[in-house]
């Protein structure tokens, strides 16, 4: 077995500083995941919640313009009003998003449960295909496993 294997905890607690290192020096960091067989790529931001902010979450899309998006709005949302759950709106060079409450933050967001603990809240930050069809549409064309919806959408969206 590797070190890792052998010493997960251990691991753990550094990976958590690292990340807490960054959360110092910038405010948030975002935690990625890549896609594995049966599952699609997801990313999520950790680091908002000590300031009164839900963290931010993307499914499905590419780890790396994950976190430029996350980072993107995490940065937007320190400086601007809460988007609510349902509006819809676009982001430079980015997609259409529709904002969703996720339902059980911390059962999807393992490191920012682990530091804040089960009572955080979080936002997910789903996007339209190329055609702008949804992963709710029966023709959605998203990657491979789809873009899980972690929430329950809200009423009509907004525009």
């Amino acid at each position: 077995m590797c070190w890792n294997c052998d010493h997960p905890a251990g691991r753990m607690e550094e990976h958590l500083a690292t990340l807490r290192r960054c959360i110092d020096v910038r405010g948030w960091a975002v935690q990625a995941i890549e896609r594995d067989r049966a599952h699609p790529p997801w990313a999520y931001t950790v680091g908002l919640t000590p300031r009164g902010l839900p963290e931010l979450v993307v499914t499905g899309m590419a780890v790396l313009e994950a976190g430029r998006l996350l980072d993107d709005m995490a940065e937007h949302l320190v400086h601007s009003c809460l988007p609510a759950p349902g509006h819809r709106f676009t982001v430079p060079g980015g997609p259409l998003l529709e904002v969703v409450r996720v339902a059980r933050p911390w059962a999807h967001l393992l490191v920012s449960a682990r530091l804040y603990g089960e009572g955080i809240e979080a936002l997910q930050l789903v996007h339209a295909d190329e055609s702008g069809r949804w992963p709710w549409d029966r023709s959605y064309e998203g990657v491979v496993g789809g873009q899980p919806v972690l929430g329950v959408r809200a009423g009509p969206p907004d525009g």
